[in-house]
């Protein structure tokens, strides 16, 4: 039999994946009937294989240790992985090669059923299945909830349905500037063995030490990148690594994919609406043009060890599990865990503050850094899933560290690692500038 100790922790794990599940739900409600066929991001699967995916990765993950047998192993298959966002060419396929809204449905509903049962069963009756599973479970589950809401951003909106608005946050004039960081020590991964759960490629714990360096109180305004567009950005070779500025001029690319012109203004596309553009909000944009505008700027894209000293060190060199302290995150430290579908200005939380004085590093939006996503020294694959961070160390993808408005709050955590090839506008994701 199962412990106290053992039932209570796997029973707030279930809770979390019901509340996970209660997410996406609601966020696939948001899309209207005749959209879940659509394909809002060319690289990316039709929406309909997310509602799929979702419970057969649950299945797929879980239904193993809880001797779950498939009722359609041909969907669990099917349903099983999404594909890179970047490279090997974009999918051809059509919405007739896809089973039927209601096949689909019945199959997640289902395979939720059935899953359900077993952990209801497993929960009292043994240490199945145990809790490094459910935290992967609920996470996967969150991160989707974030891919999803990107995704549908880019739905035109009368594909869907929508939702309330959150109260508008009061915009002030965004003092530009930088700040110091003196030299010091940053903790980046965390220590295996350790009560905290953490994915592959957060483990193991070591020390960076980082030479002195000076930072961006602030992410990178609207308002600022458009000073870098009219400069004519987009159209100076220089600026540009060469694969870069093939990307570009393939693409027809001028401007963030979250703008749009119209005539000689500009207007921005927030989730259900078009607005001018907000010039204290964060921009969004791919790393290749991040990285652009900080050659235009004079500085460079910080590191990952760089964004983690200014972050979480202090002048005391005592390193804090959040930028402003060490209390969990909540509504007034910034912009994350849902609350809001769309960013905020970038200086709407001052409470966010480091010690060293730079505000928004967590939430509203994740900001790019300079470092090649690879593994830690001492770096395991998960033996249940070991291509989740190992398919991704070649060379082509990037750190993105913070978190965005549809960031869930236990991905907050100073270890959490995401990345995303450099030619990828589409993700919530700004960046701020260091001079070294």
């Amino acid at each position: 039999m199962a412990t106290q100790t053992t039932v209570q922790v796997r029973h707030e794990l279930l809770h979390r994946l019901d509340h996970a599940r209660q997410l996406t739900d609601a966020l696939f409600a948001v899309v209207r009937p005749e959209a879940l066929y659509d394909r809002p991001i060319p690289e990316r699967h039709r929406i309909v294989f997310y509602i799929g995916h979702l419970e057969a990765f649950d299945r797929n993950l879980l239904g193993p240790p809880l001797n779950l047998e498939t009722s359609d192993s041909s969907l669990d298959k099917l349903f099983a992985f999404g594909i890179d966002p970047v490279g090997g060419g974009l999918p051809t396929d059509q919405p007739s090669d896809w089973p039927s809204l209601k096949e689909v449905k019945k199959y997640s509903r289902d395979t939720r059923e059935k899953l359900d049962a077993r952990l209801d069963h497993a929960l009292v009756s043994d240490s199945r299945p145990d809790g490094q599973l459910l935290h992967v479970a609920v996470e996967h589950r969150l991160m989707h909830a974030e891919t999803l809401a990107y995704m549908f951003h880019h739905l035109p909106f009368e594909r869907k349905i929508p939702q309330p608005a959150s109260p508008e946050l009061k915009a002030h004039p965004v003092a530009s500037g930088m700040i110091g960081i003196p030299a010091g020590v940053a903790t980046l991964g965390l220590t295996r063995g350790s009560s905290e759960f953490g994915w592959d490629n957060e483990f193991e714990a070591h020390e960076v030490s980082v030479p002195s360096f000076s930072i961006d109180i602030y992410k990178v305004t609207n308002g600022e990148f458009l000073d870098f567009v009219r400069d004519g950005g987009y159209q100076e070779r220089s600026l540009w690594t060469t694969d870069a500025w093939d990307w570009i001029n393939s693409q027809g690319i001028r401007h963030p994919s979250f703008w749009m012109r119209r005539n000689d203004s500009w207007s921005y596309r927030t989730m259900f609406g078009e607005r001018p553009l907000p010039m204290e909000w964060p921009v969004y944009v791919s790393h290749a043009e991040a990285a652009a505008y900080a050659r235009w700027a004079g500085k460079t894209l910080p590191s990952e060890a760089q964004f983690h000293r200014a972050a979480f060190g202090t002048p005391e060199q005592i390193e804090r599990d959040y930028p402003w302290g060490n209390t969990p995150p909540g509504g007034r430290y910034g912009n994350f865990d849902f609350h809001r579908w769309d960013p905020a200005p970038v200086n709407a939380f001052p409470a966010s503050r480091s010690a060293f004085g730079v505000e928004d590093l967590i939430g509203n939006g994740w900001e790019w850094t300079s470092s090649l996503f690879e593994p830690f020294p001492g770096f395991e694959p998960f033996p249940f899933y070991p291509g989740y961070s190992a398919n991704f160390f070649d060379g082509k993808h990037y750190v993105m560290k913070g978190g965005s408005s549809r960031t869930a709050a236990c991905l907050l955590r100073r270890s959490f690692r995401n990345w995303f090839q450099p030619h990828y506008p589409y993700v919530y994701a700004g960046f701020r500038c260091v001079t070294n």
